[in-house]
């Protein structure tokens, strides 16, 4: 079964999910919060989730950050909507400047450098890469 992981926005969610082996982390979409639950439900129907991962936005001193709350009632969405699948949160600090990182490296023109959906992707991508790193150790 997949493992799915979500970087939160009040604007766009990004989601990236691993294979069925949970080797391997990939981008899959961003999507408006608004829509979420419809995006999962349809992507269930085809595809297995053991796991959602979602990114607990911290202040660097570790006490939440302003959305907080935001992605609190995320979670509690996930929960209702999902509750054979269980939700983890993780630290996702720094994860949207090593995605910006990652991108300006890849060398992609300017143009797709300030997409923001690709950002939030890629920044779901990485948090999910260290939630599988660390089940490792």
């Amino acid at each position: 079964m997949r493992i799915m992981a979500f970087d939160f926005g009040t604007k766009r969610i990004g989601i990236a999910v691993t294979d069925p082996l949970q080797i391997i982390a990939t981008g899959l979409d961003t999507i408006h919060p608004q829509y979420i639950v419809d995006y999962l439900k349809n992507y269930l129907q085809t595809e297995q989730v053991e796991r959602f991962i979602v990114g607990e936005p911290k202040q660097m001193d570790n006490t939440p950050s302003q959305s907080a709350v935001h992605v609190k009632g995320f979670v509690t969405i996930l929960k209702k909507n999902f509750p054979e699948i269980s939700v983890e949160m993780l630290d996702e600090r720094f994860t949207s400047k090593m995605a910006s990182a990652t991108i300006a490296q890849s060398g992609m023109n300017k143009k797709h450098r300030q997409n923001k959906e690709l950002v939030d992707t890629i920044s779901a991508v990485i948090l999910l890469q260290s939630w599988m790193e660390r089940k490792i150790t």
